[in-house]
């Protein structure tokens, strides 16, 4: 499947792979007749997804099972009057049938939008205006549907609601297990074209309400960097990214660019992370290939990894945050492999990595990824020099890269804000060292400024982390009316410590030690938990909110 897509699909060197990686896009591409029907007709048997649950439910599933559920649900949804350039969102969590309502909105030519099941009515009600959704599909779960219930007043163009199977009659409801399987298995190909689009992420900034990200159908064209050259799948293993549907991580780790590459897709169907769960979920399904934030990896090497069988496991890659060298450190020392980090956007694909070729340095992003010509600007528009912070941007005059979002939904102005004279403003902050590897220092809202000096809260972290005390922590600034800004570290500690004053000045003591002393955190607070997204991104611009009020 790779040949048809790529000039070239071997290569020996990080050189190599910049100079001469070409993807071949086809005329009107649809990734559900081009890919999954093609190996479901070559390889009907061909594993697809290995599904399981909390519980001990298990589905391991075919191609040939993918096409055909996929053809059912497209033929109930078009037979509701959902047609190309209708937006329908899917609040699915983990659940199988997602990829079969993905797959049949492909197949129509109309516009997903995953969401997560955590949205109140609030949030559903500025999602269907804003998109102007015409039908919801959502897991049977009491809380998620009776928040659609609560918001379907104020959404004048939400016509229906479907739910995976209903235990009982719900007014206003359509069971999709039931009207699936009376569906027809036969659904012609429609047409599509390359330029349509295809997905809309609804993303969170750091100011306002959500922003709409378009992709279009070649999209998951992009995503065979991401798969094939940084999470390194391989034909016949099995991948596990750790990601909810409604995030567009699922994109990244749990389809495209997996089945193009041959991989297999493991899901992990659960509400709370535990830590030995996974590890022992990794174990006794012969995980190959694993993606997960930095989060997972800080309570993995908190256990005894030599408990688990970790055998047929032999790659592992990071993203979503940087990764503290600490836990690079820790985690190679107690299983021998190396944690390659990875960048990128809701509005991208990968676009820089430490690619297979290439050692990491942990910390680090990488360096960019082929088609992506990555920049460093500072306030005045000046290219960086080594070791200078600046912007990351995307220069598009040459190339635009394949998978680069179409624009924000909707938002013309947010657009050109970001998208102007040839490049694409990421608005996150990076400097890059002699080799041209990339080192994340924080989003241009996050860095701090005080008494003049521009402090990165991932630095701070990173001294943080190496104190056995502490488990995880977020750095972000107060206002200071002398300073303008201080340093505040919000720490969760490992067990058998207890906060304190003590502790406190502690750490302020280490941070000063590891790293230049103006860096360490003038305030330190201690909680239980850090405020997450549910891909495990720690939500700093929710602590800033908080200490404001």
């Amino acid at each position: 499947m790779l040949d048809r897509f790529l000039e070239k699909t071997r290569f020996d060197s990080y050189r190599d792979f910049a100079d001469h990686y070409r993807v071949k896009i086809p005329e009107r591409f649809n990734f559900a007749y081009d890919v999954v029907d093609e190996i479901a007709a070559r390889s009907p048997d061909r594993t697809a997804l290995v599904w399981c649950d909390e519980a001990g439910a298990e589905e391991i599933i075919s191609f040939s099972r993918v096409a055909e559920e996929s053809r059912r649900t497209a033929v109930f949804f078009a037979s509701l009057g959902i047609g190309r350039g209708d937006r329908v969102m899917l609040i699915l969590k983990r659940r199988y049938e997602y990829w079969y309502c993905l797959l049949a909105l492909h197949r129509i030519g109309a516009i997903a939008i995953p969401a997560t099941h955590l949205l109140t009515r609030k949030d559903i009600v500025y999602r269907c205006n804003a998109a102007t959704i015409k039908a919801v599909v959502a897991v049977c779960e009491a809380k998620v549907l009776d928040s659609i219930d609560a918001a379907v007043g104020e959404c004048p163009t939400l016509e229906r609601r479907i739910c995976l199977a209903l235990p009982a009659k719900r007014a206003g409801w359509m069971d999709l297990a039931r009207e699936r399987k009376a569906a027809d298995d036969r659904f012609p190909r429609r047409p599509t074209e390359n330029g349509d689009t295809s997905l809309l992420y609804f993303t969170s900034g750091t100011t306002g309400m959500p922003k709409m990200v378009q992709h279009d159908f070649t999209y998951p064209l992009g995503h065979i960097l991401t798969a094939k050259y940084w999470q390194n799948v391989e034909e016949g293993g099995l991948h596990l990214t750790v990601a909810d549907t409604g995030w567009a991580k699922a994109a990244w780790g749990k389809i495209y660019g997996q089945w193009i590459a041959g991989s297999a897709v493991f899901v992990y169907d659960y509400d709370r992370f535990v830590p030995q769960q996974m590890l022992q979920v990794i174990s006794r399904h012969h995980v190959t290939t694993f993606c997960a934030p930095p989060t997972i990896y800080r309570f993995f090497i908190k256990e005894d990894l030599k408990a688990f069988d970790m055998s047929a496991l032999h790659y592992c890659v990071v993203a979503g945050e940087p990764l503290n060298p600490e836990v690079y450190n820790q985690f190679k020392d107690r299983t021998g492999m190396r944690l390659m980090e990875g960048y990128g956007q809701t509005e991208m694909t990968v676009a820089a990595a430490t690619f297979p070729w290439m050692e990491p340095k942990p910390g680090s992003m990488g360096m960019p990824a082929p088609g992506y010509d990555i920049d460093l600007l500072d306030d005045d528009g000046r290219s960086c020099e080594v070791g200078e912070k600046g912007e990351i941007v995307v220069r598009m005059d040459r190339r635009k890269p394949v998978g680069i979002f179409q624009g924000y939904h909707k938002d013309p102005e947010l657009t050109a804000k970001v998208w102007h004279d040839g490049i694409y403003h990421t608005g996150d902050v990076a400097w890059r060292d002699e080799d041209g590897y990339l080192w994340f220092v924080g989003r241009t809202d996050d860095v701090i400024k005080s008494s003049g000096y521009r402090i990165g809260p991932f630095e701070v972290e990173s001294a943080l982390i190496e104190h056995p005390a502490v488990l995880e922590c977020a750095v972000t600034a107060v206002p200071d009316p002398d300073r303008g800004q201080v340093v505040k570290a919000t720490v969760v500690l490992s067990r058998n410590y207890t906060a304190g004053p003590e502790l406190a000045k502690e750490l302020q003591e280490h941070v000063k030690r590891i790293t230049a002393p103006y860096k360490y955190p003038r305030i330190v607070e201690f909680v239980t938990e850090l405020p997450k997204t549910i891909s495990g991104k720690i939500r700093r611009v929710e602590i800033r909110q908080q200490d404001q009020e």
